[in-house]
């Protein structure tokens, strides 16, 4: 019985392998965390970013928590609005993030401002906060959400600020992708 199992995990690793799938441990981790952000639902989002800034690039990271900032969280209640990430003394600091205190923590409860550490590798923090440093760039969180293992992750993203002009022509762009879907739909259903 066992042997089975084994020569049929094999037989689907090599058959991933010979459809072009990664083979091996770097790179099945790389996409299943791209999997499970995009499958989680987000607590929270920050879509003024989205029109804001241009999203270069983006990191997934962990924050740290105290007990009643978790369950503030899970009950999804938290502002992304004005927050922003900065590295200090070797370290990513998520600030201004608004996560209000939890009624039945009691005497436990948070400072909802407090800077939070955000948790990620060492040559990761040296890619992105060397880039971050540019000229007009900056570390700006977009989403909170818990991933399948129901631990929160932060999706940090290394933005440009948009020009007014910038910011028009992505919302006429946004414009013509939704009249074309319609038109599409509307053809469809004839």
């Amino acid at each position: 019985m066992v042997k089975k199992n084994k020569t049929t995990a094999t037989s689907a690793g090599a058959a991933k392998a010979a459809k072009g799938g990664k083979s091996g441990k770097g790179g099945a981790k790389a996409s299943a965390s791209k999997e499970a952000a995009e499958k989680s639902t987000p607590v929270a989002e920050n879509r003024k970013a989205r029109h804001k800034f241009e999203v270069l690039d983006t990191l997934e990271c962990g924050i740290v928590l105290v007990g009643s900032e978790a369950k503030s969280l899970r009950n999804g209640q938290v502002s992304l609005d004005e927050s922003y990430a900065r590295v200090r003394d070797g370290e990513l600091w998520l600030l201004g993030c608004d996560i209000p205190e939890y009624m039945q923590a009691n005497m436990w409860n948070h400072n909802p401002k407090r800077p939070r550490k955000l948790l990620l590798h060492g040559r990761e923090l040296l890619k992105f906060a060397g880039r971050a440093h540019e000229d007009g760039l900056t570390l700006v969180p977009l989403k909170i959400y818990f991933n399948a293992r129901g631990i929160a992750k932060v999706l940090v993203g290394l933005c440009r600020g948009k020009k007014l002009h910038d910011k028009r022509e992505s919302l006429k762009k946004k414009d013509v992708e939704r009249d074309i879907r319609r038109t599409m739909r509307h053809r469809n259903r004839r």
